[in-house]
This record gives C-alpha cells, structure tokens and sequence, in this order.
C-alpha cells in the first residue's frame, strides 16, 4: 500500500478540490491549463450519482472562485450511466448548465465499449442544448473514423486520445501500429473539419505530426490544444507551452484513487509499464 500511494501522488492530484486547486494554479503558472476529474466510476446507486453530479456543478464555482484556467472532464458512470439514461442525461444536463453559469466547459470522457454509443448519444443530445459540451474519442476503436464524422459535422469539440481499456480484437486494434495509423487518420480529419480539436497523446510522434499538418495548413496555435496527463511528461508539457502552444493537463483527484490507480494497471500491462517509465520522470 505503501508504494502504490507513493505512485499514485504522482498522479492524482490529491483527495481534496482544495489540493486539486493547488496542483492547477502551479500548471497555470507554467502557462499550462487543467481539466479537473472528481474520480469515482460504475456508481449504481441513485444518491451517489446525485451527490456526484453535485460535486461536479460546486466544482465550477471554486474554478470561477480562485479564478484558476480549468475545464472539467466527468465520467457519466459517474453520474448514473449504469443506473439509467435518462436520469445521467439530466445529471449531465444540470453540470452544463453549471458550467455556462461560468461560461466554462465540461468535457465526457470515453470509457469501455459498452458505454461508446450510449455515451455518444447523450453527448449529442446535450449538445443540442448546451454547445460548451465536449466528447472524446478513442483510435484504438475500429468505429472511430464514423464517430469521428459525426462529432464534426454537429459541430462538437473532440478530444482524440487512443484509448486505455481492454477491448476484444473484433472492436479494437490490437496492434499498436494500426492504433497509431489511425490516431493519425482522425488527426487529419480532426484537422479539416473539427471545430477546435484537442490532441491528447505523450507520443513524441504523433505530437510532432501533427505540428508539422497544422503549420502546413496555416492553422493557429489558439485553434487547438494539445492534452496530457497529470504527472506524465511533464517536461514536454512544460516545452510544448514555452513553445506557445495550447497545453491542456488532465488532473483527477478524489478519494477513490486507489480504485482508480488499479483499473489503470489492470486494464492493459502497457500501463505498468508507462507509469514505471513516468514516474520519475520531471
């Protein structure tokens, strides 16, 4: 337990919002901005969900109190997703709203298939009713390229990340070399027609290939950002922002950690393999 909490404050911004605050105005002062994750997923329980979804709308209060740069990212498990549809459309209704009061952004993380197009289609149907909501992809999925097109042709803000979960080889690739040639179609496409696309890798590649497409299209550092992880590459995220680039942290706190940390290690062995390379790393 020890060294797991050791590992895990590498990368978790602490218990608190109060902590998690602190982490973010020391990135700010860096030049780099956050997304704050309350961590906490699979709630089934309806007054865990509320209380969530609770969190989540007094987040944006503080944000907008210590006038720190952050967005936030919510997991709609976290919000009732395994309870009913229905009852996390209205939760995730009520943290836009939250969110425009401060005329912020709340963007949905992705997370296992099961939950891509449910996940999908409430993220459609907020939008229609509150455009500072955004959806995340994931490349390593076979569906991408289509859910790609649809994100942009509604006009919805995507951040492309390739994908943490273990999937079955008929839904994901299972070669990193095709998860990667696809991150790099959808960066394309993102490109073209994504309004505002967020680039979320710690692939020194990929980072450079997409700098290399935006400077040949004449595309604006302030019309992209690039995303990372808490406590991953630090170093890069510190020069990507010295480089006058849009960098954007994501920063989970909360005390469900350790369910967290584990699922991270557990879901695919490449993970315990990129922490131990990260966590010593500045």
């Amino acid at each position: 337990m020890g060294l797991l909490t050791f590992m895990a404050r590498r990368f978790v911004a602490g218990k608190t919002a109060k902590a998690a605050l602190r982490a973010v105005r020391k990135l700010n002062d860096r030049g780099i901005a956050a997304t704050l994750d309350i961590l906490g997923e699979n709630v089934t329980n309806r007054d865990e969900a509320t209380r969530a979804t609770d969190a989540y709308t007094e987040l944006f209060d503080l944000i907008a109190r210590e006038g720190v740069d952050s967005t936030v990212s919510v997991k709609l498990t976290s919000i009732g997703l395994d309870i009913d549809d229905g009852f996390c459309l209205e939760n995730l209704r009520r943290v836009a709203r939250a969110a425009a009061r401060h005329n912020n952004f709340v963007r949905v993380d992705m997370e296992g298939s099961p939950y891509t197009q449910r996940t999908l289609d409430i993220v459609h149907k907020t939008f229609a009713e509150s455009p500072n909501v955004g959806a995340v992809i994931q490349s390593y999925l076979y569906r991408s390229e289509t859910d790609v097109e649809a994100l942009n042709a509604a006009g919805i803000k995507t951040r492309l990340c390739k994908g943490a979960y273990r999937e079955p080889n008929d839904i994901a690739f299972p070669d990193k070399r095709d998860v990667n040639a696809n991150y790099s179609k959808l960066m394309r496409m993102l490109l073209e027609h994504g309004p505002n696309p967020a680039i979320a890798t710690h692939d020194t590649k990929l980072i450079n290939e997409w700098k290399a497409l935006v400077a040949q299209n004449g595309v604006g550092k302030d019309q992209f950002e690039f995303q990372m992880l808490y406590g991953i590459r630090n170093a890069l995220q510190r020069k990507l922002a010295a480089e006058g680039y849009r960098v954007r942290c994501y920063v989970p706190f909360g005390t469900h950690w350790l369910p967290y940390f584990l699922r991270r290690l557990r879901e695919r062995r490449a993970n315990v393999f990129f922490v131990l390379r990260n966590l010593f790393r500045r």
